[in-house]
């Protein structure tokens, strides 16, 4: 509640202020100092004589209205001194104003039976703070979810405003505020900013305030400052709200029996209840499994493990039994998608371990392979099938070709015919110091009691990671190039000396190498054997190659009429489109049939942690909280300053009449 006073001054003022009041009291019983003067007749000096009474020290005081108003005057002026007002209507403060609003999945909560959702709540506050913009003041509207959308350019339309927010509508992506920061700031401090007229460059800095309606489940904010941008947080949602959600659901093959699936799922808790929840496994819509999960007291997470047996093609749903007011976590999504094998070129000659490594039946389970010599880059048939994308995967071994092909490669040996990978000096006897076993490449794959006789370290072009580091630099990198990835060797299988050809390691006689090759094969040839897709996050962009080389392909989303894509130069095809939770049917060319499933899931913990923040956390600073906007205190003082100088004049003017009428 606002005070109605506020103190303005301290000790010393208060002290010489309040001494005005006797002072001029005091003044009206002083005796004046007159000189004698002899008159002939005191009948025109009447009112002389009265002031002469007045002024004796002895003579009782007589009414004086000049004395009131002068009283009145200093009474008035204490007052305005001590600030006196009242909370008043609750009003916009500033004349610029960027309405951010989230509207990501969380802000669809209901955190109580039949209320509105936190996004309704958001724009019913916006319209009132629209309202309360005077004349001449300005609006922008933007909504932020992994993105931000700017619904409506500056403006003094209030309507135009208004209409743009009511059309706000929730999607079910997670939450990042960054980049509407940025757009906020485009206004307030010098750089770009958008206007009806078009885009124009800030030259001085336009101090603005930035209302930022949200349940605050991002993350702290980092490298950007607010600078003549004020914000003002206002948290949406109640805290004892309480939410049970889906953070991972995927399906394998079972390592053990190669033909049949699993499927693994994590559900976590956030606040005090349930300690359990079930969980029903739907597979083409048919209830396949159930299972209870207990939640761990401590953290509130548990998990489940359903194994499916040999399963056909087919869509997977999970869904929690737990009544919310968060329920988009509540179901998750996946897929069994057809097999598909790779399609693998290898370029060798006399490499007998390697010809071994690819002619194990696991990799004939995965893989269509095709063995030729060096001489076959020379031929006809090579440059048309490396650049249509005839195949997944291209090894090189102890060769390199003119240009790179459309696909994945593999050098063993070879330095890739781009400038940005260089070879440095052949080195002798370099040892393996680190192997990254974290990468689908290198998983169980041990170099330890390997050694090398000569190798080349690798410099690799941006964004490479290294896979085999050694005591001279990096053995073994891989490297994005447009879509495809290129996996260096920086050392030979085999070498030849003085017309003598032997093996450079040992490392193909150990355990290690054939699943070595098998990494290869299956995560650069873009191996499925009929597992799930990997999900990905509502508004994504899924991106795959077509296994038929297809001019087209068709995409059904869960709900809404089916989409048409092309491909790229490299066969590669991208789809954006992906703001619906649930399963995605994708057909090629002009088959019925579909090829391939992918999911789309929330999998997000900070989205599913529903419990509104009461502050936003900065690098610089904590924004807390505020119910509402910002109060307009109702302040008095002002008044109180003009009817003191009313009384000023009044005095002046009956003091003027007093002594010259």
């Amino acid at each position: 509640m606002t005070s109605l006073f506020i103190n303005t001054l301290g000790p010393l003022g208060w002290t010489l202020l309040t001494l005005v009041p006797p002072a001029i009291i005091a003044l009206y019983f002083l005796k004046l100092r007159r000189q004698p003067l002899e008159v002939p007749s005191t009948f025109l000096w009447s009112r002389t004589i009265e002031d002469l009474h007045v002024n004796s020290l002895w003579q009782k005081m007589r009414q004086s209205l000049l004395l009131l108003l002068q009283l009145l005057f200093v009474l008035l002026l204490i007052l305005a001194v001590l600030r006196p007002g009242m909370e008043g209507e609750q009003k916009l403060v500033g004349d610029r104003f960027v309405f951010l609003i989230d509207n990501s999945a969380s802000m669809g909560s209901k955190d109580a039976e039949g209320d509105q959702s936190r996004l309704d709540e958001a724009k019913a506050r916006v319209l009132e703070m629209i309202d309360q913009m005077d004349s001449g003041d300005v609006g922008m509207v933007v909504t932020f979810s992994d993105r931000a959308n700017v619904v409506q350019q500056f403006t003094d339309n209030q309507r135009v405003l208004a209409s743009k927010v009511r059309s706000i509508e929730a999607t079910e992506r997670t939450t990042d505020i960054l980049e509407a920061l940025r757009v906020a700031s485009g206004l307030a401090n010098p750089g770009q900013s958008s206007f009806e007229e078009g885009d124009i460059q800030v030259a001085e800095a336009k101090p603005a305030t930035a209302y930022i309606l949200s349940d605050g489940r991002f993350q702290t904010i980092t490298d950007f400052s607010f600078g003549n941008l004020q914000p003002v947080y206002i948290p949406l949602g109640t805290e004892a709200s309480s939410n049970v959600g889906i953070l991972a659901f995927s399906t394998q093959r079972n390592p053990d029996k190669d033909d049949q699936l699993q499927v693994f799922c994590r559900i976590a808790r956030f606040g005090s209840e349930p300690s359990e929840v079930t969980a029903n496994l739907y597979f083409n819509n048919e209830l396949l499994d159930v299972a209870r999960i207990a939640l761990d007291p401590d953290d509130g997470t548990g998990g489940a493990q359903f194994d499916l047996g040999s399963l056909d093609v087919g869509q997977l749903r999970l869904e929690i039994e737990h009544d919310d007011v968060f329920p988009a976590d509540n179901i998750a999504y996946a897929a069994i998608n057809p097999p598909e094998r790779a399609q693998v070129l290898i370029v060798s000659e006399g490499n007998d371990y390697l010809r071994f490594a690819l002619a194990t039946g696991e990799i004939r389970r995965i893989a269509d392979v095709k063995i030729v010599s060096p001489e076959y880059l020379n031929g006809e048939d090579y440059p048309k099938e490396a650049a249509s994308g005839r195949f997944d995967l291209i090894v090189y071994d102890n060769c390199v070709p003119k240009v790179m092909p459309e696909a994945n490669t593999v050098f063993f040996g070879g330095k890739p015919p781009i400038d940005e990978w260089v070879f440095q000096e052949e080195q002798v006897l370099p040892q393996v110091i680190d192997v990254a076993q974290s990468h689908p490449v290198m998983n169980f794959v041990n170099l330890g009691n390997v050694s090398i006789y000569k190798a080349n370290p690798i410099e690799a072009p941006p964004g490479a990671t290294v896979l085999i580091e050694s005591d001279q630099g990096a053995l073994m990198t891989i490297a994005p190039r447009k879509s495809f990835e290129d996996a260096v060797l920086g050392f030979s299988f085999l070498v030849t000396e003085e017309d003598k050809t032997f093996f450079n390691t040992e490392w193909t006689k150990r355990l290690s190498f054939p699943v070595f090759i098998k990494n290869l094969v299956e995560y650069l040839g873009g191996v499925r054997s009929g597992q799930g897709e990997m999900s990905i996050r509502p508004g994504e962009n899924y991106t795959f190659r077509s296994s038929g080389f297809a001019s087209e392909v068709h995409i059904r989303p869960p709900s809404g009429r089916v989409r048409t894509i092309v491909p790229t130069a490299d066969n590669l095809f991208s789809f954006g489109e992906t703001d619906q939770l649930g399963t995605y049917e994708v057909r090629e060319g002009s088959s019925d049939e579909v090829s391939r499933y992918f999911s789309v899931n929330i999998f997000d913990a900070e989205e599913s942690e529903i419990q509104p923040k009461l502050e936003i956390e900065t690098q610089w600073e904590t924004i807390q909280g505020q119910e509402t906007w910002l109060p307009m205190r109702q302040e008095y003082w002002k008044w109180l300053v003009v009817l003191a100088l009313i009384v000023l004049l009044i005095e002046w003017y009956i003091y003027n009449r007093r002594v010259y009428i």
